[in-house]
């Protein structure tokens, strides 16, 4: 039995419809009916009503929350494989105690269940935030390892610790794979992540920020989160990342695959301070979750590079270009809100 964890989410959705297509019937958990509706649209954009719902039929669903034991020990019940995509994403400080236990606590009750239950293999998805550029170093890959000493960002801290739990289970007997994926272009959620960057641009966005990160389509990371579990390799950390772009560059490509304009202004660092200021002191009453930080107020402007070499060489994989899932997505978003 294949288990998956965050199933409702972007990648375990577009994860759970690779399975079901290639015949496997993945156990996913979910906490809502509502965020099962999720799966169903990403499954929409590649399938007819009749396969959609014939797909989506293949998944057991078990209702369960990888911070409640109880139901997780249900969900884990003959379980041999696990795709562990479960995270709460938010960079507000005062999430903190709400990442903590969601991201370290949860993942650690995934890692005991897995060691139990003594499961074939663990596939966990992390991120690329937990990589720390050593002094001198102009490309960040997987020796580039946590620095302690570094400000990092609450989001950041807790995916680290989670790390922390999955090595411990490659210790506990548990072979184990960690991915590090940069940021995840792909369809099915407007509001979060890269999805609300295409609501962003459809609306009208008039600045962008010249910042250089990596980027990933969803349909590249769920290969290689397929390919690591039904290869030999265990024990290893890999980092994903299809591209370093401007996010200049990204827009430019979003406002394109929308066939709207591209933002044309440049935000200045002066800008993200006051953005910064003005949602600290705003955000306690407004109800909102904070965007900014000092973390990110700082790092902004900082670009970063990052080295899909070891991954490549080990998979032999060859990653699609951004700009082509870029369209993908688009083409997604205008299908969705066309009609």
């Amino acid at each position: 039995m294949i288990l998956v964890t965050g199933g409702t989410g972007l990648v375990g959705s577009h994860l759970l419809l690779e399975l079901v297509k290639a015949g496997e019937e993945p156990r996913a958990i979910y906490r809502t009916e509502e965020s099962l509706e999720a799966v169903k649209k990403v499954f929409s954009y590649t399938n007819c009503e009749e396969e959609t719902a014939k797909l989506f039929g293949q998944i057991e669903w078990q209702k369960a929350d990888i911070t409640d034991i109880p139901s997780l020990s249900q969900a884990f019940n003959g379980v041999k494989e696990v795709y562990h995509c479960a995270a709460l994403i938010s960079f507000d400080p005062s999430k903190d105690s709400r990442l903590r236990k969601t991201n370290i606590e949860g993942t650690a009750n995934v890692v005991n269940f897995c060691i139990k239950e003594k499961v074939r293999k663990l596939v966990f998805l992390s991120s690329i935030a937990t990589l720390d550029k050593k002094p001198g170093e102009n490309v960040i890959s997987e020796a580039s390892q946590w620095n302690k000493e570094n400000d990092h960002n609450i989001y950041a801290i807790t995916k680290y610790g989670a790390e922390t739990e999955v090595w411990r289970a490659s210790q506990e007997g548990v072979p184990v794979v960690i991915l590090n994926p940069g940021i995840i272009i792909g369809p099915g959620f407007w509001d979060s992540g890269s999805g609300h960057i295409f609501k962003r641009v459809n609306n009208g966005l008039n600045y962008y920020f010249p910042k250089v990160t990596g980027f990933v389509g969803v349909e590249d990371l769920v290969s290689i989160m397929l390919l690591s579990m039904r290869s030999p390799v265990e024990n290893e950390a890999y980092v994903v990342v299809s591209e370093n772009l401007s996010f200049k560059v990204v827009l430019e490509e979003v406002a394109k695959s929308l066939n709207k304009p591209a933002p044309k202004k440049v935000l200045k660092p002066w800008m993200i301070y006051l953005g910064w200021i003005f949602e600290k002191f705003t955000a306690p009453f407004s109800g909102k979750d904070r965007k900014l930080n000092r973390h990110s107020a700082k790092t902004a402007f900082k670009d970063s590079y990052y080295s899909s070499e070891k991954l490549k060489s080990t998979f032999n994989f060859k990653f699609t270009p951004v700009e082509d899932s870029i369209e993908a997505t688009g083409r997604s978003f205008r299908k969705e809100f066309s009609e």
